[in-house]
């Protein structure tokens, strides 16, 4: 399941998401990107359906939690500052963030032209949405909170959440020693067949 808030240039995905590391650790919670909307040439009526493209990112928040921790220890919780073409940069670890993770969330979001310059890109391209996107933190911050670690999901709902992801956890898993592998924990999303495709 994915939450989109499109603004002009600039759109924040909100989402909950599990993970396994190459150690076996499974982690998971809301993760939050900043991303580029793709202009997009205007096509039919002045009344058809406008194609809408949310692809650059260049800004993750990962309010993640390890399922082998209490579910308030945030042992997991990191963020990517910029992304080199669709790859996210080595996590970033914050006191600031596993303090007050919604707090840091809000803060980080309010300033998306900061996030922007930080990613190397030119902070003007959120010139138009600064504002409406300040405006939105608090409506933001709460959709990512129905995805974060504190209430612990069952294994069922965490897959319900995150099923869209199927493929990246089965990835996942062929970097893992197989005898660390809790094939029983990861089944949902090892027989989660590929989503069909056309229309």
């Amino acid at each position: 399941m994915l939450i989109v808030y499109g603004f002009t240039r600039v759109a924040v995905v909100v989402r909950r998401w599990f993970e396994i590391s190459p150690e076996a650790v499974m982690e998971h919670g809301a993760r939050v990107e900043l991303r580029l909307l793709t202009p997009q040439e205007h096509r039919g009526s002045e009344s058809a359906a406008q194609r809408t493209v949310v692809d650059e990112a260049f800004w993750r928040a990962d309010l993640f939690n390890r399922l082998d921790r209490p579910a308030d220890a945030w042992s997991a919780a990191h963020f990517h500052p910029f992304f080199d073409g669709d790859e996210p940069s080595d996590r970033v670890f914050s006191t600031e963030l596993t303090a007050d993770p919604w707090g840091w969330l809000a803060a980080q979001l309010a300033d998306v032209g900061a996030r922007l310059e930080g990613a190397g890109l030119d902070p003007s391209l959120a010139a138009d949405d600064a504002d409406e996107v300040r405006a939105a933190v608090p409506q933001i911050v709460a959709a990512a909170r129905t995805f974060g670690p504190e209430d612990r999901m069952s294994r069922d709902e965490d897959f319900r959440l995150t099923k869209d992801a199927a493929e990246r956890v089965r990835r996942m898993i062929t970097l893992i020693d197989p005898g660390k592998v809790d094939h029983d924990y990861l089944r949902p999303w090892i027989d989660q067949a590929p989503p069909r495709g056309g229309r």
